[in-house]
């Protein structure tokens, strides 16, 4: 227990500890994994980003499946890329800690396919919608920690103070059912919390002590 307090102490901070190279490889990996993907993207131009996006109407059993995975190596913008990668910096190394290194990829592509599920089901009507980012999966890794961590303080890009985690957990949630059905939208607020609930449902599948622990 004390080792995971020492883990929510640092990571409640937002700054991971660079020394956590070698215990962290695999955050490290996807970071850098997708910042190149992303890179050559703003490069190839907007076909090739259109030909990996999380498009509606191309998530079927049967071909553009990939998109669901393929759309979270890919952003609009470097601040978009930059804002999702430190999120996931700041929350990734703690949770692979406490799920290991496979643990960890099983969240983060669970998450991701999670999101764009909800992409497709919450725009069935709108085939042409499309969207990018690693937000569902990034999403997905926060909802870990605040299963692990629910009182570690979570401090929002901006914000002096810190809530606890489950807080930030629920309104989290609450914002993104809410925000979800806003018109003329430009984030893609389902696929946030599709990727929430694929994080809290994989990590209590991979860990249902969980559960216990925190009912206890």
């Amino acid at each position: 227990m004390a080792a995971r307090e020492a883990i929510a102490a640092r990571q409640s901070k937002g700054i991971a500890d660079l020394g956590q190279l070698s215990a962290a490889p695999a955050t490290y990996a996807l970071i850098a994994v997708t910042v190149f993907v992303s890179l050559y993207a703003f490069y190839a131009g907007a076909k090739f980003i259109d030909e990996f996006s999380c498009r509606a109407g191309e998530i079927t059993m049967r071909r553009g499946h990939h998109r669901l995975i393929t759309s979270a190596l890919l952003h609009a913008d470097p601040f978009h890329l930059a804002l999702n990668m430190l999120t996931f910096y700041s929350f990734g190394p703690a949770v692979e800690q406490l799920l290991g290194k496979i643990g960890l990829l099983v969240l983060y592509v669970g998450s991701a396919i999670a999101g764009g599920l909800m992409i497709k089901l919450n725009n069935r009507n709108n085939p042409n919608y499309a969207a990018i980012g690693a937000s569902g999966a990034v999403s997905g890794v926060i909802l870990a920690y605040c299963l692990f961590f629910p009182l570690a303080k979570v401090y929002l890009l901006g914000l002096p103070f810190g809530m606890p985690a489950v807080l930030f957990a629920l309104l989290y949630a609450a914002l993104s059912m809410h925000l979800m059905r806003a018109p003329g939208r430009i984030i893609s607020h389902e696929g946030h919390l599709g990727g929430a609930l694929g994080g809290v449902i994989l990590t209590v599948l991979m860990k249902p002590e969980i559960i216990s622990k925190a009912m206890g």
